[in-house]
């Protein structure tokens, strides 16, 4: 950009990706003919359900005096806007101006409120702020389980950090017996050195099937013998798929950015195990433990990260830190100058002591 000072260059660079999928909410917590309000890439989004059961999102505000629209009503064809009536369809278009009175004339098709894609997808909700989601990154699948599938656990934890470091954390490998020193996780003594292969995938890279470090307490409660795969794809998505004999267990992670300085963390688990469900109850509390743990210790990073460090990524902990930007930034080259992504991830081993 001519003329751009270095400040700036930066900022762009750290800015969320727009033309992309993000995770907006489970879709059982929005119910036919209601609507939910969140805030999502710095903008007020309006979630909602219609009559027919189809979701859609549009801006939570009333073009006329901007009013949220989230303030009024939905009977599940129609919102009307709290503040003078005006009504809308879900696609966003005017469709009546009660203070109009006989012999007025204004074109109704003239007004509006802008409208995101968004589609519902194994029980969750993802919207769309770009123009041309054929060429992004697709919503992600989780293989093994029915398109009707939805989480059977789910939880989100805000997040004081940007969506930069919030995913960099996401991946790292180097933090757990640090971070997450715990009876029912890890021990800091039982850090030891590892050796995990990777290579390329759709959108990002997967560390391949493997079986989980000995250190590793949860993945116990599966029994036999399990293995265990874990993909990162752009934007901001994990997926990790662990499989024991004929079960599976997938941990479905997805990062949204709700300004450029606080990150959602959503966290959905699918199991087809019988006897985890039974444990839900007991599982859901060391869920959020474990996302408080990487929440508080986001916000202690935060104090310094606010005087903006030249920070100092090392191999091979660091590597998938190093990729995720490269990604990042291919992906932003590609849609600029009309071209296909190139993955700029090659396969490799990478060595960590955790």
């Amino acid at each position: 950009m001519p003329g751009a000072t270095g400040a700036s260059v930066a900022d762009e660079a750290a800015a969320p990706l727009r033309e992309a999928w993000y995770y907006a909410v489970p879709g059982r917590l929005v119910k036919r003919a209601r609507t939910r309000s969140l805030v999502m890439l710095g903008q007020p989004v309006l979630i909602g359900r219609g009559g027919d059961g189809a979701v859609f999102a549009l801006r939570d505000i009333c073009p006329h005096r901007g009013m949220p629209l989230s303030e009024g009503a939905f009977d599940g064809v129609e919102l009307e806007c709290c503040y003078h009536g005006w009504r809308f369809r879900v696609d966003g278009q005017c469709t009546a101006i009660p203070s109009l009175v006989e012999g007025q004339r204004f074109d109704l098709g003239r007004v509006g409120v802008p409208s995101y894609r968004a589609r519902e997808v194994q029980g969750n909700i993802w919207v769309y702020f770009g123009d041309d989601p054929d060429a992004a990154p697709e919503i992600p699948v989780l293989d093994g389980f029915a398109e009707s599938a939805a989480p059977q656990l789910a939880e989100e934890m805000r997040f004081e950090t940007t969506i930069d470091h919030a995913v960099v954390g996401l991946m790292d490998p180097a933090h757990g017996p640090f971070v997450h020193d715990a009876w029912w996780w890890r021990r800091r003594r039982s850090a030891h050195e590892k050796s995990k292969a990777f290579a390329p995938s759709p959108w990002g890279f997967t560390m391949c099937r493997h079986t989980p470090s000995a250190n590793s307490r949860a993945y116990r409660l599966l029994g036999g013998a399990p293995e265990t795969e874990i993909a990162f794809r752009l934007p901001s998505v994990r997926i990790e798929a662990i499989r024991t004999g004929r079960y599976r267990v997938t941990n479905l992670t997805a990062l949204t950015p709700v300004d450029a300085e606080t990150t959602i963390v959503h966290h959905c688990i699918y199991w087809d195990a019988p006897w985890l469900s039974a444990l839900k109850p007991a599982l859901r509390p060391y869920v959020r433990a474990f996302l408080r743990q990487d929440r508080d210790i986001m916000r202690r990073q935060r104090q310094g990260l606010r005087f903006a460090p030249v920070l100092s990524l090392v191999d091979d902990a660091d590597a998938q830190a190093r990729w995720y930007f490269r990604l990042k930034q291919e992906y932003r080259r590609a849609r600029a100058e009309g071209r296909e992504f190139s993955n700029p991830v090659e396969p490799r081993v990478l060595r960590w002591r955790s």
